[in-house]
């Protein structure tokens, strides 16, 4: 279903959740190192991007709706850099600080095309700075039309339980991109957005697509969900909702890069929510969406017109 730039203007996200800094370390590989049986990369550019929460917001904004950003981050190099990266894409950013805390960086060794080895720099937040952020958060949701949790597991969602019960009470649609084996915190969300792996953590496999919506819909009955939004890679995905489940096959593309594709994914689903779409309408629209991102390289996002043209 096609948006007009007009709407997606007036379209407004919250994003919450896990925010880190990406970045790519770019050079060639000519030998092997002579003290291991490893690649000896030789460093020739360096560049560095917004990741996790950040780079759902980031997904937004580059459709041409509005979206503010509420995370926790450290005090640090890392934290500086990613606010200036976010903030000159037009997201609007509510950081606490902690100065306990690493901001998350992922850093990535490119060689050849390829990933060589990626690097995890993280600890975990503490409880009381997230709490703080409650009050910014039912400041922020009465300012914004749909409400979206990026959950990457590193402690930021600590109260998203909470969050959902101030998000119902104000009627606004809540997206979750969730994390972990147990969703029950996620209980009464409008959609929430898992991968296979994902899923399976939580209802265990299935053999055939029958068990599949069986138990999708009794997960979603159970934790009063509105739908699950199943993403299933080459499989395209599947929506379950009250109405039974509806899927859409995966366009055909070159795969370069699988990266980010599922912020892609719950960004589209929300701006297009915010900008007056069902769940149903919005679905070919994210389902575009992933399929085009995973043409591009590293965390990525579409402009309306890549979208819509």
């Amino acid at each position: 279903m096609m948006l007009t730039k007009q709407q997606l203007q007036q379209a407004s996200v919250l994003v919450v959740g896990d925010v880190m800094l990406d970045r790519y370390w770019y050079g060639n590989v000519e030998r092997i190192s002579p003290e291991a049986p490893v690649p000896v990369v030789r460093i020739t550019r360096e560049e560095e991007r917004q990741g996790g929460a950040a780079n759902v917001a980031y997904n937004v904004v580059s459709l041409g709706a509005k979206a503010s950003l509420l995370s926790v981050v450290g005090d640090d190099e890392a934290s500086r850099k990613l606010e200036a990266l976010v903030a000159a894409t037009g997201i609007e950013t509510h950081f606490g600080r902690d100065p306990d805390l690493k901001t998350t960086v992922k850093l990535r060794i490119i060689g050849r095309q390829q990933q060589l080895l990626r690097l995890d720099f993280e600890n975990t937040p503490k409880t009381e700075l997230l709490a703080s952020q409650t009050a910014s958060f039912a400041r922020l949701l009465k300012e914004h039309r749909v409400v979206l949790f990026s959950d990457y597991g590193k402690g930021g969602l600590a109260h998203v339980s909470d969050m959902i019960a101030q998000a119902r009470a104000l009627g606004k649609p809540i997206l979750i991109d969730p994390k972990g084996s147990d969703f029950s915190r996620y209980r009464e969300a409008t959609v929430i957005t898992p991968n296979r792996a994902e899923l399976q953590q939580v209802i265990g496999p299935w053999l055939t697509e029958a068990e599949l919506q069986d138990k999708c819909q009794n997960l979603r009955q159970k934790l009063e969900l509105e739908a699950i939004l199943l993403t299933r890679s080459e499989e395209g995905m599947t929506l379950f909702d009250a109405q039974g489940a509806e899927h859409v096959s995966a366009q055909a593309r070159d795969v370069f890069d699988v990266t980010g594709a599922g912020d892609t994914v719950i960004a589209t689903l929300a701006t297009a929510v915010a900008a007056g779409l069902s769940l149903r309408q919005a679905l070919p629209l994210s389902n575009r969406a992933g399929g085009l991102v995973v043409g591009k390289f590293g965390t990525a996002a579409l402009s309306y017109e890549e979208l819509f043209t």
